[in-house]
């Protein structure tokens, strides 16, 4: 959980400081939004690339505790 929420709040300082740098170098409007969004997304895959494998990991992790928690009770529901 921890991963997920430092990645999302660092995608979105990514995206406002793209925003304030956009903003300052002359662009408005719809503009403005579509080069920032683009930019966010390029910086973010390359800088965050640690970050989201953390949190790849971290929901994994959490996927495998799930199952493993359906097959416990799918093994104790076949004991008779």
């Amino acid at each position: 959980m921890r991963a997920t929420l430092s990645y999302t709040v660092l995608r979105l300082a990514i995206f406002v400081a793209a925003l304030g740098l956009l903003h300052l170098a002359g662009a408005r409007g719809i503009l403005l939004l579509i080069l920032a969004a683009v930019i966010s997304a390029v910086t973010s895959f390359v800088l965050l690339a640690r970050q989201r494998e953390a949190m790849a990991g971290s929901i994994s992790r959490r996927v495998t505790s799930v199952r493993e928690q359906l097959d416990e009770g799918t093994k104790v529901e076949d004991v008779d």
